[in-house]
């Protein structure tokens, strides 16, 4: 198979922009049909093994205390990727490119920076959730499972020149493995409905309450991922909506609201899952210092079968490896962006997973296997710092009415949306300062 040369379809958004083109008139199943799809790439980076890593300690150590966190903080990422959304459809621009033209070259470089330093912080967790996965499998030592994760570049060389919707596919076939099997594992081990409904109601736990809070704050730091921001601003312009009474903009703003919050409401559900799965199967059996992936796995066989503890490893891998698609895209989009530069898919993906590669080996040679859920941890901390960086040129753009061409965010959103800022980057701050 001969190797491209340049950046192809469909890991290159700006050679797929406006391809999915979607007819007003049709009927609304018709055209959610056609329109779902961005969301669910979004939604991949919300299910990451650095979520896992918090939600089964949170569920181990407190049961369903703190699901709450996990539905707001998901909520706020909700709204989040709706103003990343609404600046790529009704800019035509993705927030790449929407900073390179509202900042000078010193803001530019930082933003191009801390976007890169997000993208392989997040695939240093991917890395290591499928090296994990592949010992929980097949009895792999993790650090082989570490060089088997460089193979994922045949997957994106093998789609190129495809459409775009075959990656959505895919990326959709990786969520339902991970959806189902989580609900599989639940039905197994039924858990206390009623506790699960108390657990959405904030509150404090009434033990060991510093521990509690550091846990919430690593929910809503691996919650939110910077590079998923430039990502939907720029994927939700592969679809393109005509023949509306309204107008495009109204009618594409429409649809995307209902795939935004479908997608990332699933992605709730199993990040919900997998607190309520640890807090029925550790918890309430009393094994409340569960802090890792790996000892979870070899928990749960006796607990709750063999067949519980095979679909969590199959989940892991599915969620490990679905980062091979979205962070090549999103690497592509921060490049064209910032630095007008394009290169083939798979180029791309060897960087990133080489840079993510060498922090990975050296963690685990250093610290050991039993180091995984700990550099987990380590590298949600990461992302949670560029966050900002990422926030605060979103907010300016879509709160600027010459960038949205009347189609601003409101006084209210925007009030909201700099609260949101100043919680989140304090909430990095207490992160940090918790886990150290």
């Amino acid at each position: 198979m001969p190797l491209p040369t340049t950046a192809t379809a469909p890991f290159c958004p700006s050679e797929v922009k406006g391809s999915i083109v979607i007819d007003a008139r049709e009927s609304r199943w018709t055209k959610l049909k056609r329109f779902a799809g961005p969301g669910l790439l979004v939604a991949i980076g919300y299910m990451d093994p650095g979520n896992w890593a918090t939600d089964i300690q949170a569920g181990s150590q407190f049961g369903y205390s703190l699901l709450w966190v996990v539905a707001l903080s998901s909520l706020a990422a909700i709204f989040l990727q709706m103003l990343a959304a609404r600046l790529g459809l009704v800019a035509g621009r993705d927030l790449a490119q929407a900073s390179y033209e509202r900042y000078g070259r010193t803001g530019r470089l930082v933003q191009w920076i801390t976007a890169e330093i997000s993208i392989i912080a997040c695939d240093i967790a991917e890395v290591l959730g499928c090296a994990l996965a592949f010992k929980l499998l097949l009895g792999v030592p993790v650090t082989w499972g570490i060089v088997l994760t460089a193979l994922d570049t045949m997957i994106v060389l093998g789609l190129q020149g495809k459409g775009f919707r075959q990656i959505e596919a895919i990326v959709f076939g990786l969520i339902g493995t991970m959806a189902f099997c989580f609900v599989a594992q639940v039905a197994m081990v039924p858990p206390d409905w009623h506790a699960v409904a108390a657990g959405l109601v904030p509150g404090a736990p009434s033990h060991d309450r510093r521990d509690a809070i550091v846990l919430a704050l690593g929910i809503v730091g691996a919650t939110i991922m910077p590079h998923n921001l430039y990502l939907h601003s720029s994927v939700v312009q592969t679809r393109r909506v005509i023949g509306g009474k309204r107008g495009d903009v109204p009618d594409t703003l429409a649809l995307v609201r209902i795939d935004t919050w479908g997608s990332l409401l699933i992605a709730m559900c199993v990040n919900a899952a997998i607190l309520i799965l640890a807090g029925s199967v550790f918890h309430a059996s009393g094994q409340t210092n569960v802090t890792d992936i790996e000892q979870a796995y070899q928990l749960i066989t006796p607990i709750a079968g063999g067949a519980a503890a095979f679909m969590f490893g199959l989940a892991l891998l599915a969620s490990g490896q679905s980062s091979t698609l979205t962070g090549t895209i999103a690497g592509q989009v921060i490049m064209d962006g910032f630095l007008h530069m394009k290169i083939p898919c798979y180029q791309r993906r060897l960087i990133t997973r080489g840079l993510a590669l060498v922090p990975a080996l050296i963690g685990v040679l250093w610290l050991g296997d039993g180091a995984v859920g700990k550099l987990l941890v380590w590298s949600q901390v990461l992302l949670s710092l560029q966050l900002p960086f990422a926030m605060w040129p979103l907010i300016r753009s879509v709160s600027d009415s010459r960038v949205m061409k009347g189609h601003a965010i409101g006084g209210p959103a925007q009030v909201f949306a700099w609260c949101l800022f100043v919680v989140i980057t304090g909430t990095n701050l207490l992160l940090i300062f918790g886990l150290n």
